[in-house]
């Protein structure tokens, strides 16, 4: 069994088709391709059945995914930890995080891993700006969302979503007699435009529109979320920053953001080998979330 062929086929399977896993890699679409068909001709099984819109993996594949994918990774780890010439995460490791992910999930996470990892001075600097990691010297950068950028490579971490909430006293809008988006006082970013409808999920009625008529703007969602709490209006917000406060009673979810759920990565560049104390900071940080989806912690 060709070992490059069936590592390209795992990246496909891990990404969800050739184009994410390409721009991820930093492959190409047609050397992907190439790869899955040359395996699948030489265990003679179908291993991916290809769609116009979508991919999927057979039976086959997915068992083949599943039981390799862990192996290849080891091999690739024990080569870098020779090449690297260190198995125990030491020296100095900067990350640089999203504001609310820093401040809400990482003193936790990085507490963890100064106490599991001490030769390793960590750095953690919580900044929304787009940054470089080896122009601006970090070792691994953590981004919401990220758009594709063939000088990083990384995985994604995390599945969050966006949650409608309101203080528990504030009546949630009834159908507006022209059956149109239900207007709601809310506090908004600042970058939102002013023509947002929020579309909530609703078990009983389908899909319900608001529109949100701003009381207040800010530029951070910690903001936002301290102006719900202090009565200024709804607001729509990602589970991982209210979470601790609906649990708690101070604010309740109307329902779930009928949009795209939120994506959480991890990247670093494509130059660099993955060194022992990033591998390690990676290691802690997705055990704090094993679910892979967000959930408050117990």
């Amino acid at each position: 069994m060709n070992l490059e062929a069936l590592a390209d086929f795992n990246l496909v399977a891990a990404h969800g088709g050739f184009g994410r896993a390409g721009r991820i890699s930093g492959r190409s679409k047609a050397t992907l391709s190439r790869h899955v068909s040359e395996l699948e001709h030489s265990l003679g099984v179908r291993l991916i059945e290809r769609g116009s819109q979508s991919l999927r993996l057979t039976d086959e594949g997915r068992s083949l995914h599943e039981r390799t994918d862990g192996l290849l990774s080891e091999i690739v780890e024990a080569g870098e930890a020779i090449v690297l010439g260190a198995s125990t995460p030491r020296g100095r490791l900067r990350v640089s995080a999203p504001v609310v992910f820093a401040h809400v999930a990482l003193p936790r996470i990085a507490t963890r891993f100064a106490l599991a990892y001490p030769e390793v001075k960590l750095e953690i600097v919580a900044e929304d700006r787009r940054v470089d990691p080896v122009e601006d010297g970090y070792d691994l950068v953590i981004r919401i969302d990220p758009s594709p950028d063939e000088r990083l490579i990384g995985r994604r971490f995390l599945i969050d979503e966006r949650l409608i909430v309101a203080l528990p006293h504030m009546p949630r809008p009834q159908a507006a007699p022209d059956g149109g988006p239900r207007p709601v006082k809310a506090v908004l970013l600042s970058a939102t435009s002013p023509n947002v409808v929020w579309r909530m999920k609703s078990d009983l009625e389908g899909e319900v529109l608001f529109k949100p008529e701003a009381i207040l703007r800010f530029s951070s969602l910690l903001m936002v979320r301290d102006a719900v709490l202090a009565g200024a209006g709804a607001a729509l917000l990602p589970k991982l920053l209210v979470a601790g406060e609906i649990e708690a009673g101070r604010i309740v979810c109307w329902g779930t953001h009928a949009g795209p759920s939120v994506e959480i990565w991890a990247l670093q560049s494509s130059r660099r080998l993955i060194g022992a104390k990033v591998r390690a900071f990676l290691d802690v940080m997705e055990r704090a979330f094993p679910t892979r989806v967000f959930a408050p912690a117990p």
